[in-house]
This record gives C-alpha cells, sequence and structure tokens, in this order.
C-alpha cells in the first residue's frame, strides 16, 4: 500500500497535488529548491483549504491535521529516501526531468514508484537512461489544474509497467476522490487535453469569425455540449442521441469546421498585444485589475460546486 509521498515541485500543480494527498491522511514530503516559491507553498495550501471550508466541502477540524503532514524540503534527498509514490512537478523540460529520474533513481528504494505529472512530454525517452527494473515502476499521473478539486488523473499504462503497479497508483488516486483515466497509448496531451484542444480550436475559430461574441459563444458551450458533458462523456452522448444522427451531423459539418494545425491567429494576436486574460486584466474579456482575486475565487467557486455535484454520478 502506498502511504508515503514525494511531490517534487512546490508551484501550482506540486503544492496543489501535495494538498490533496494530506487531506487524505497521507504523509507528504514536499522538495522546492526556490526560497521564494517554498515560503509560499503553506499559505497556498492554506488558503485553498479555507475556500473548500467555506464551501461546506471539508470542515475546519480537517485542516490543522492535513497541514501538519506536508512536510517542505529545501534539499532532495531527505524528501525522498523514504517514499513509496513519488510524483515530479517540474517545468516541462526533458532534460529536467531526466536527471531528476536519474537522481531519484540513485536516492530511492527499488520499491518506491516515480510518477511525472506530464502530459505534453513522452514518456519513454524521459525514462530512458533509468535500470529495466525502475522503468517499470515509473508512469505518468497528469493531474489538472487547479489538482485539489478537479477529480481527474490521467494515469499510463503504456506497456512499461506491469498490470499491479499500474493498480497500486489507480488504488492510491482513487482512494483520495480521483477519477482515473487509463490511458494505453503515449500520444502527446494524451486524452483530456487534447479533446480540450479540440473544442478551443473551434471556439477560437468562431469568435476570428464574428459568428458570435464571446459572451454568447461561451454561454453556448455551457448551457449546451459542456451541460450534457458535466454527467455524460462524449461517446455516452453519440450513443443517446443515435450514431446514424452523429453520422450524418459529422457529414454536414466537419468539412466546413476549422481544420488548423496551428494555434489560432487571433489568439497569436492577443498574445502578441500582451492580452493574457486574467493574469494581466484582458483577453477574450476585460477584468478589473482590483477585482481579480474575486473573479478568481469566484472561479474556484463555481468548480468546487461542480465536483460536489459530481460526486453523485460515476
Amino acid at each position: 500500500m502506498l502511504q508515503r509521498i514525494g511531490v517534487i515541485g512546490g508551484g501550482t500543480m506540486g503544492h496543489g497535488i501535495a494538498a490533496a494527498f494530506a487531506l487524505h491522511d497521507l504523509s507528504v514530503h514536499l522538495y522546492e529548491p526556490s526560497a521564494v516559491t517554498r515560503a509560499d507553498i503553506v499559505p497556498s495550501i492554506k488558503a485553498a483549504y479555507d475556500l473548500l471550508i467555506e464551501e461546506d466541502f471539508i470542515t475546519q477540524a480537517e485542516i490543522p491535521p492535513a497541514l501538519n503532514r506536508i512536510q517542505v524540503f529545501d534539499e532532495l534527498a531527505p524528501a525522498v529516501n523514504d517514499r513509496d509514490f513519488i510524483v515530479e512537478a517540474i517545468p516541462e523540460r526533458m532534460e529536467l526531468k531526466q536527471a531528476l529520474f536519474t537522481e531519484l533513481d540513485r536516492l530511492c528504494s527499488p520499491a518506491t514508484i516515480f510518477a511525472t505529472n506530464t502530459s505534453s512530454l513522452p514518456l519513454a525517452p524521459m525514462i530512458a537512461a533509468l535500470p529495466d527494473a525502475r522503468r517499470g515502476r515509473t508512469l505518468v499521473t497528469h493531474w489538472y489544474n487547479p489538482p485539489l478539486i478537479m477529480p481527474l488523473v490521467e494515469i499510463s499504462a503504456f506497456g512499461n509497467t506491469a498490470a499491479e503497479v499500474f493498480e497500486a497508483v489507480a488504488s492510491l488516486h482513487q482512494k483520495i476522490g480521483k477519477r482515473t483515466a487509463k490511458i494505453l497509448k503515449d500520444v502527446p496531451g494524451l486524452v483530456a487535453n487534447r479533446i480540450q484542444q479540440a473544442v478551443a480550436r473551434e471556439v477560437f475559430s468562431l469568435i476570428e469569425q464574428g459568428v458570435a461574441d464571446a459572451a454568447d459563444i461561451d454561454a453556448a458551450l455551457k448551457f449546451g455540449p459542456a451541460f450534457r458533458y458535466a454527467t455524460t462523456g462524449q461517446l455516452e452522448v453519440a450513443d443517446f442521441g443515435g450514431l446514424d444522427i452523429w453520422l450524418t451531423v459529422g457529414d454536414n459539418l466537419l468539412a466546413v469546421m476549422d481544420a488548423s494545425r496551428e494555434a489560432s491567429p487571433l489568439l497569436r494576436q492577443k498574445v502578441a498585444e500582451g492580452k493574457l486574460g486574467v493574469k494581466n486584466g484582458a483577453g477574450f474579456y476585460r477584468y478589473d485589475a482590483a477585482a481579480i482575486p474575486t473573479i478568481r475565487r469566484a472561479f474556484l467557486t463555481r468548480l468546487v460546486n461542480q465536483l460536489k455535484a459530481s460526486r453523485a454520478y460515476s
């Protein structure tokens, strides 16, 4: 049974992953080399827990023990040497991840299972320098952001790991309330990000063509397809609608929909203009700088409410 968790990297994903494990009675060691980032880890986790309390998702009594289960380290060796399962959430650079896994292999027990949170880098070259036995105990566990709230974790079953290793890792994540998706083939973006990019491609194209404004396009998505997708997968939707209908509609629409092989020109233009979204006050919408903390909190609150509702569905 995997009980002692190591997390490498204390940024947005790393400290969120640590917070999720600690909330479910698991010991967590979190390694972060940057003093600035390290100083923000516990306050950020506490703020995330506070939101869950306000939304009646957890109780105040759960917070002190959860925080006490998290130890933050500025050195790698003591953070990882007794861990059963270690997940890295460091920057998406292949050479950094390769070097980290080589070092972890040196520092950790042969029984320790390693995982990477990547969805954009292939696993095979990342672990190519590891011994065969360690490659058989290394996989992808891709969390969605914000990791404390979003229930999905994609877990790789690419053929390098034994079934019992996969099952142990899947069981670990299921025990902390995550919904796991078994990914059989190492493709860029795995599954969820590829689906998201397909939707985004058409949404960006529609606004670029002037078909509707941003608010109406978002409304069409939120109260149309996404309303169903909150409880029903696309393949279920197709079955319920009738595959003959989906075949006809696909033949009619796909030929005239966006088939770009690169990011939207409108998206590229906005980035060039410095319009990056909520982070700096302008994107497809405008955001009052003073209101941004409130806007972010309202966004997270919606996700928590959706998480509570999702617990009724398998």
